[in-house]
């Protein structure tokens, strides 16, 4: 599993990588400055008794699953500071070899184009790397400014899945948006980027608009009992 983790992934001042422990801080300060602009797309547990874990007990989880091949926990780095995450999960091999892809991002720098860029290089290393087919995103019909992240870079819209996910205490519905390598066999980042760069994007919105990067996705991967 060496080439599976850990990975470090970058472009300009963007770095997807491990979460390490000099993050704890900034971690909490992130989450805590964030708590209203998240809890609308936040996973939550079903059951009442959960109780989210500290920092060092989640990373340490999410490196012990990481290391067996079950998720790609990273950390969201911009300018050097710790932003937010992105997860990739439910990895299926074999006749499917397909993930699921969620993130989170700090609202104060949230519209500079820096979720497309990370939902773009992670999607590249899971095809492009690792040999995957299908990269799948899940979200709440009600979350504009993550939709616009998907439809920015082209994701095919794979419809309503109905009750697919507690969040913010109940069963919501998804909609479901998914790329296979024969959509980008030159790369879905190089793509984004001249896109970006020229102005208008694929989904029809510009690259500048403010709405570029919300908070959660289908999966907000704070849970560490969220090894799906």
């Amino acid at each position: 599993m060496s080439r599976f983790w850990p990975v470090v992934l970058r472009e300009g001042p963007l770095v997807l990588r491990p979460l390490e422990r000099s993050d704890a801080r900034a971690y909490a300060e992130t989450r805590a400055h964030n708590a209203r602009w998240l809890t609308p797309w936040e996973a939550t547990n079903p059951d009442p008794r959960y109780r989210l874990p500290p920092f060092g007990e989640l990373r340490r989880h999410l490196n012990a699953q990481a290391k067996r091949g079950q998720v790609l926990p990273f950390a969201l780095e911009i300018d050097g500071r710790f932003r937010g995450q992105l997860t990739v999960s439910s990895f299926q091999w074999g006749s499917v070899m397909s993930a699921t892809l969620g993130y989170w991002i700090d609202e104060r720098v949230a519209g500079h184009g820096h979720m497309p860029t990370a939902v773009a290089l992670a999607t590249d290393h899971l095809v492009h790397t690792l040999g995957l087919h299908r990269v799948e995103v899940n979200i709440r019909p009600e979350n504009t400014p993550s939709l616009r992240v998907v439809e920015k870079l082209g994701f095919r819209d794979e419809g309503l899945r109905a009750r697919y996910m507690h969040i913010d205490g109940d069963w919501r519905d998804h909609r479901t948006f998914a790329l296979t390598a024969e959509d980008i066999p030159h790369g879905l980042l190089p793509m984004w980027l001249h896109v970006r760069d020229a102005g208008p994007t694929i989904g029809g919105t510009r690259a500048t608009d403010p709405g570029t990067a919300g908070p959660d996705t289908g999966r907000m991967h704070t849970d560490p009992d969220d090894s799906r």
